[in-house]
């Protein structure tokens, strides 16, 4: 049976945003790449805890679920489909395509478009969908022409297939180049967090064209964590270090969309928590400072 969100979801404080085509999801979401087995690959060690956490995410008022066909690979996918489907109403569920998986920690890229056009069939098939919510570009393939992979997830809209479309791991240039194209970018998800600030300028991009930011690995703090400054901010804030980067991020920016990951429902509680959290400004400046001078 479809789940719910509780009268009392953790998750609505974060806000909401706007992904296009009447598609609006609260701004602190789930990453479902940790729900399988030790280097992302095979099955998790506790089946029953990780559909478990998936259940409860809908139940802290998580919409906006996260997943790619490589996750496992294709292990994420199915459990997604076994703990939620039916979905219930509002919940978006965003798979990528565009790595292979060849054994733990490995991922190759291949972006050619017949590869793309039978990946996201296959995945609306595991996520027992008939139109995939958000369909992403896990890499651009520097081995195929650019404009063809672009070019097929805009067929994937055309044809019905996927809503919305994204990007990850790209470049303003490589965003500015997809929208040349004709594609209509609705996310980019790229690494950020407190301790890695590379895409300063592809999130300051992301925010002036009302493009969503999906920042993976949300709660590395890097050489920060070292320091007594996280340990001051989280003991003001009544917070853990994990909350702490979490709210830092929500403050961050209006576009930014956190989907921090886990095979815990404890810690998937704890992390759900941080979106009810008010940073102050002087400890956001305070923290993003401190950051900026540690990266």
């Amino acid at each position: 049976m479809p789940y719910a969100a509780t009268s009392n979801a953790p998750a609505h404080a974060a806000g909401t945003f706007d992904l296009g085509d009447g598609l609006t999801v609260h701004r602190l979401g789930f990453g479902a790449m940790r729900i399988t087995g030790d280097g992302v690959w095979g099955p998790p060690k506790n089946h029953d805890e990780s559909v478990r956490v998936l259940q409860r995410a809908v139940e802290l008022g998580i919409d906006f679920v996260d997943t790619a066909d490589s996750y496992g690979p294709f292990v994420s996918e199915d459990l997604i489909a076994q703990a939620l489907a039916p979905y219930p109403d509002g919940l978006v569920i965003a798979t990528k395509g565009g790595l292979l998986r060849t054994g733990p920690g490995q991922w190759p890229m291949l972006g050619k478009p017949d590869y793309l056009r039978q990946a996201v069939r296959m995945s609306l098939r595991r996520l027992r969908l008939d139109r995939i919510d958000l369909y992403q570009l896990h890499r651009i393939d520097p081995e195929v022409d650019r404009d063809a992979q672009f070019a097929v997830l805009k067929e994937f809209q055309d044809d019905g297939l996927v809503r919305l479309v994204g990007l990850s791991e790209v470049s303003v240039d490589e965003i500015q180049a997809a929208q040349d194209a004709g594609l209509d970018v609705a996310t980019v998800q790229n690494e950020y967090n407190l301790g890695t600030r590379k895409s300063e300028d592809v999130l300051d991009f992301c925010e002036s064209e009302g493009i969503g930011f999906i920042p993976w690995y949300p709660l590395n703090a890097g050489k920060l964590a070292e320091s007594g400054l996280l340990d001051e901010a989280a003991e003001a804030l009544g917070a853990s270090h994990s909350q702490v980067a979490l709210a830092w991020l929500l403050k961050r920016s209006p576009v930014m969309l956190p989907i921090p990951g886990t095979s815990s429902v404890a810690h998937l509680d704890e992390n759900t928590a941080a979106a009810e959290i008010e940073m102050p400004d002087d400890v956001f400046e305070a923290l993003d400072q401190a950051a900026r001078q540690a990266a």
